[in-house]
């Protein structure tokens, strides 16, 4: 049913004052009832104890010899910048300078700093912009910094708050895409176009290089180090899946790459461009490249000729019975890195370039895990690699070019994983795809329907879910009992860029589909019933736990939907929402519209049904996914006479906290529900 006047679109107004009285309002509920628990403040002290701990690694990006990392714990609540040489951060206690101190700042400044990261200067990485952003939004105010220093630059670099995407050309030029006043954003809210800014010159009188159109997603820009030398890059993204890119040359003339426009060019090797290719690729030549595949080409060649020349393939997964997917690379002096896939199993393959061809060498790591790629030196032969499952705590490898990967850091256990098996199954879905699924479970269980279990996934925009060491919210709901399962369902990128595609726009059902299949799975099993089950999502994955309540609302007694979409018939105007249609569909064509609306949860919630009680909560500081979808959903449920629990936190965003012990208190919230709904009930 299409609600054609929505009652509640007053809660769109982020910081209204009627918004954030009903906001208030709810909270009052709320946070008694959850944080009146009396088993919330050890379950919360007991999540902040393992997000501040000591002892995690301090994951770092290597530069020129030394290791950077951002850090948080109790003395630091916001953070610090600090850094350490290779040779000390291989120690257990490392020798670490602070660099920037964001507490101390936020005090001096008496502002909400939130810090968002770096962009530095590929030749001379001490030169750097550092991103901070007010309360966690994605917004963010950008500053010269000066690393060597360990200060910020008088007179530098500046621009104001923005959701700004920047990056160098050279120690006194940057690209700046950001918001110049009318008409300079998309519908999406990115930057529509992109300027060339001299130092000394002031932003509004920068040149202008490209302009797109208002229903494109963004411009950008980002620069990468070549043979020592310094490329900038200027990106065109129609949307979230496409993208035309041009080498800025040192004429300051754009230079297209002849790519097709789903192409992903993710860096330079030498004189070798890299591409990772989401569909087939045919060239004039009638030779085909697999969609799936790394292939690399002569950049400069290709560029002047407007042709690919010199095109190889690096790695096919599809040629590989060992391999399903490419999930991520790391671009050294001499070397590409590949985290791929296997059944939702990690490996690392090193790939270096021969004359005309690649050589793949397999990198000898533990297994049945998930290998993530920390840092690439561009400058040197070195690379940082994290492996972790979901009962083995992380360790991180250094890998320098043919010598076997040192480990060099060694979480230590959380908790006792003798207690625990890990397994994989598979359900069948509607239409009979096979989809995995892991299920992390005390040793012994009885398969008698009644362990409380929490299920997520998130099935969306490519993104793979992996068997990643028990988070502290999971950690705690192990110790508590629970029993954990995770759904790798279509949408992601567990299986290469097919088994996105073949989720999206008209088949986004399907996403729901595996989800409810796997729920069928370990409800038939015996593992967990749905008095016992309850659900988790956030964000996409907000959505795919609200639909799922919807269309099967007798399946499960929790649901948890964390800073989610749900009114999908108006997502597209609200924030960032109109860079998702790639995903979802245009609700503005009436084909769209039509199927969108077979499973929009905001439009097809009714007072009819008998749903669980959900757990809603969001943030006005998310400026990414508006917190009015969790707003209106809680708002029309209770009209409906639902249960609900919502939660709005003051700060935030998209990540839900800003900073670890904010974390630590919806964390515990969420465990604390899911034993009310699943245990105590």
């Amino acid at each position: 049913m299409e609600i054609l006047e929505d009652p509640f679109i007053w809660l769109e107004e982020v910081e209204g004052t009627n918004s954030l009285a009903w906001a208030a309002e709810q909270n009052a509920l709320s946070i008694p009832r959850l944080q009146g628990d009396p088993r919330f403040e050890t379950i919360r002290s007991e999540i902040e104890a393992v997000l501040t701990s000591e002892d995690r690694i301090p994951s770092g990006s290597l530069v020129n010899g030394r290791v950077y990392n951002f850090w948080q714990d109790n003395d630091h609540v916001r953070g610090i910048l600090r850094r350490t040489t290779l040779e000390s951060y291989a120690d257990d206690n490392p020798d670490w300078e602070t660099v920037l101190d964001i507490d101390e700042l936020a005090t001096i400044e008496n502002a909400n700093w939130v810090y968002k990261g770096r962009t530095c200067l590929p030749s001379n990485p001490t030169r750097c912009l550092i991103h901070l952003s007010d309360g966690g939004k994605d917004a963010v105010v950008i500053r010269e910094f000066d690393l060597d220093a360990a200060n910020f630059i008088d007179g530098g670099f500046f621009v104001g708050e923005a959701k700004t995407n920047i990056d160098w050309v050279d120690a006194n030029t940057l690209l700046v895409g950001s918001d110049f006043g009318e008409g300079s954003l998309t519908t999406s809210g990115y930057a529509r176009t992109l300027r060339l800014w001299k130092r000394g010159a002031a932003l509004e009188n920068a040149e202008q290089i490209i302009e797109t159109v208002v229903e494109d997603m963004s411009v950008g820009a980002f620069s990468v180090l070549a043979d020592e030398s310094d490329l900038s890059f200027v990106v065109r993204r129609p949307d979230f899946f496409t993208e035309e890119t041009w080498l800025l040359t040192e004429q300051g003339i754009l230079a297209k790459l002849p790519l097709q426009i789903d192409a992903n060019f993710q860096g330079v090797l030498g004189q070798r461009g890299l591409v990772l290719l989401r569909s087939d690729w045919t060239l004039a030549d009638g030779e085909s490249y697999a969609a799936g595949s790394l292939v690399s080409l002569d950049l400069l060649a290709s560029i002047r000729t407007q042709t690919p020349v010199a095109i190889t393939t690096v790695l096919n997964p599809k040629t590989n019975d060992q391999l399903d997917a490419i999930s991520s690379i790391g671009i050294t002096s001499d070397s590409v890195y590949v985290t791929a896939l296997k059944d939702v199993a990690g490996t690392l393959l090193r790939a270096r370039p021969d004359e005309d061809s690649w050589q793949i060498s397999r990198i000898e790591l533990p297994e049945n895990g998930n290998i993530q790629i920390i840092s690439a030196d561009h400058s040197t032969d070195s690379l940082l690699v994290n492996y972790e499952s979901f009962l083995i705590p992380d360790t991180l490898y250094l890998i320098e070019g043919e010598v076997a990967p040192e480990p060099i850091k060694a979480l230590q256990h959380r908790f006792d994983a003798s207690d625990f098996v890990t397994e994989q199954h598979f359900a069948s879905s509607a239409d009979g795809t096979r989809i995995p699924y892991f299920v992390v479970r005390p040793v012994g269980v009885e398969m008698d329907g009644t362990n409380p279990t929490e299920m997520t996934a998130y099935g969306g925009f490519e993104i793979s879910r992996t068997p990643t060491y028990m988070s502290a919210l999971d950690q705690v709901w192990l110790e508590q009992g629970g029993i954990y399962v995770l759904a790798n369902i279509r949408g992601g990128g567990e299986y290469g860029p097919t088994w996105h595609q073949s989720a999206l726009l008209e088949n986004r059902q399907r996403v729901f589909d595996d989800f409810i299949a796997v729920a069928e799975d370990i409800i038939s099993s015996g593992l967990t019933s749905s008095e016992h089950l309850g659900i988790r999502g956030g964000s996409n994955g907000g959505l795919l736990v609200t639909a799922v309540m919807v269309q099967r609302p007798e399946m499960f007694s929790a649901i948890i939907s964390a800073v989610p979409l749900i009114d999908m018939l108006r997502y597209h105007k609200l924030l960032a929402g109109a860079s998702w249609t790639a995903e979802y569909g245009n609700p503005d064509i009436p084909e769209h519209r039509a199927f969108i609306s077979r499973y929009s949860p905001y439009q097809l919630v009714s007072p009819e049904a008998d749903y669980p009680e959900i757990f809603l909560w969001t943030n006005p500081k998310d400026d990414r996914v508006h917190p009015g979808h969790a707003r209106k959903m809680a708002a029309r449920m209770l009209e409906q006479g639902h249960d609900i629990i919502y939660f709005e936190n003051s700060e935030g965003g998209h990540g839900g906290g800003a900073n670890l012990n904010q974390l630590a208190v919806t964390d515990a919230m969420q465990i604390v529900y899911f034993l009310q709904q699943l245990v105590d009930n």
